[in-house]
């Protein structure tokens, strides 16, 4: 669940990526790289850490250039090594090129075989490099972006959205499922391709909308382009964007994720009702829900758990171990708002339980005499092959337990997980328009081992006007 970022800009951009990628922190912890162009030098930076840590100033100076992006790394496919800190960079046939991608294929291990096969040699374990290779080979061989980009959307299987840059003109796709997030903006000098329109907020930029699943997007000096290259059957836009990683002030594939989470956070109240001395989040991926639960019941909304700003997010740490710790240092109970009260406790998820374990023992520590637990996700049944790395089948919680053994576990007084129809209701798309293989065991696409879908995609071609507005398809 990586953050990318492209921008071209007349005035430059390093400034501009490092801000777009400040606000994308939440989408990776590990790592961070920007690479720009001056219309002659390709210039780069990166490094394992924070974006404020890898980027002081004096390097943020020497980034020049009118064009650049930008990649906050959370490490699914390819293990957390220097070498897979992207954007990943090329020289190629006297072109300049970087690229950076935002998803996770589930058909790496073949392609990357078949490549070895052919006496290829990688440089990274990450199935970016993989992307990399499919672009560059069609590239040489037909000289044309599109049909680059058309011969890997035939190709890859899984989640992508990628940002490339080639001598300064940059390009941007997103897989024909939609799986993961990605949005056009206009600045004040140029155009801006990102992970979420947070990102877009941050330049004081105008959001304009999500890039579309099959679409692929040209930006440079002139201005913007837009190519519809495929079209599936049906999307699958990640419902764990919703529930947990992008920010509540963004807005995804058209919905804002705030109203999103306010909406699931009424329903858990209308499913599960109890009576309460107040409502608290787990903060801050339960705070939204909080408010939502807050709001409907008439329940008053209290504060019983006080977070470590200077934490990053726990969950996308790379170890349990490291996860399970954080805990009592970034939460601090609140024990006047906690001690003698039946109080309802909201979270975005449960993964192994650990963690929810930990936290209500904090609680009851600090003398809450009830804690009834409600979540804004169905239970998590399944692995995710798409990106967010959760865990084996065996080591979460819920794949063999029903909800009163999870209940159990954590040592809740009640548990209730909201249902699987007011999770969709709430997002407010058909259930033919997100990925629940987290929650199902059902999979957008074929996995080996798993129960998925076949989607079908057709391949076009059409051009979109500078406006943005409608296309038509060329025969």
């Amino acid at each position: 669940m990586c953050g990318i970022v492209g921008i071209v800009d007349a005035g430059g951009v390093s400034i501009q990526l490092y801000y777009a990628m400040y606000a994308l922190q939440h989408r990776g912890q590990e790592s961070a790289g920007i690479t720009t162009f001056d219309g002659t030098t390709l210039y780069k930076f990166k490094g394992q850490g924070l974006v404020a840590d890898v980027f002081p100033p004096a390097i943020l100076t020497d980034l020049k250039g009118s064009a650049g992006i930008g990649h906050v790394r959370y490490p699914t496919t390819g293990s957390n090594l220097p070498e897979n800190i992207q954007p990943l960079n090329f020289q190629f046939k006297d072109h300049s090129i970087s690229i950076a991608h935002n998803g996770n294929l589930v058909n790496t291990k073949e392609l990357r075989a078949e490549f070895e096969q052919a006496g290829q040699i990688f440089t990274t374990t990450t199935d970016t490099e993989v992307i990399a290779r499919i672009l560059m080979d069609e590239i040489s061989a037909t000289g044309s972006v599109e049909d680059a980009v058309n011969l890997c959307m035939r190709r890859l299987r899984g989640s992508y959205s990628v940002v490339m840059m080639i001598d300064g003109i940059i390009y941007a796709f997103r897989d024909p499922l939609g799986i993961k997030p990605f949005c056009i903006g206009k600045l004040a000098n140029g155009y801006v391709v990102a992970s979420e329109s947070v990102a877009v907020d941050a330049l004081n930029g105008t959001f304009l909308r999500d890039v579309k699943p099959g679409e692929l997007i040209r930006m440079d000096k002139d201005g913007i382009q837009c190519t519809q290259v495929a079209v599936a059957s049906f999307r699958a836009h990640c419902i764990f964007e919703y529930i947990y990683f992008a920010r509540a002030d963004s807005v995804i594939d058209g919905k804002l994720v705030y109203e999103v989470r306010t909406k699931i956070g009424g329903k858990l109240f209308e499913e599960a009702p109890v009576a309460a001395d107040g409502v608290l989040p787990v903060p801050d991926s339960g705070t939204t829900y909080a408010i939502g639960y807050a709001r409907r019941s008439g329940v008053p909304y209290i504060e019983g758990l006080m977070k470590n700003r200077y934490m990053g997010r726990t969950f996308i740490m790379p170890n349990q171990k490291q996860r399970e710790n954080a805990v009592r240092i970034k939460l601090n109970p609140i024990p006047a708002h906690l001690a003698g009260k039946s109080v309802v406790m909201i979270d975005d998820s449960i993964v192994r339980g650990t963690t929810s374990r930990r936290i209500i023992d904090l609680m009851r520590d600090a003398g809450a005499r009830e804690v009834h637990v409600r979540i804004g996700s169905p239970q998590i049944k399944a692995p995710c092959y798409l990106g967010v790395d959760f865990p084996t089948r065996e080591e979460l919680i819920a794949s063999d337990k029903i909800e009163d053994e999870v209940r159990k576990s954590i040592a809740a007084t009640t548990l209730h997980h909201v249902s699987l129809d007011a999770l969709i209701g709430a997002v407010g798309c058909g259930r033919d328009q997100l990925c629940v293989g987290c929650l199902t065991g059902c999979y957008p696409l074929p996995i080996d081992g798993e129960v998925g879908m076949v989607p079908h995609v057709d391949f076009v071609a059409g051009t979109y006007q500078a406006d943005l507005g409608s296309f038509e398809t060329e025969s």
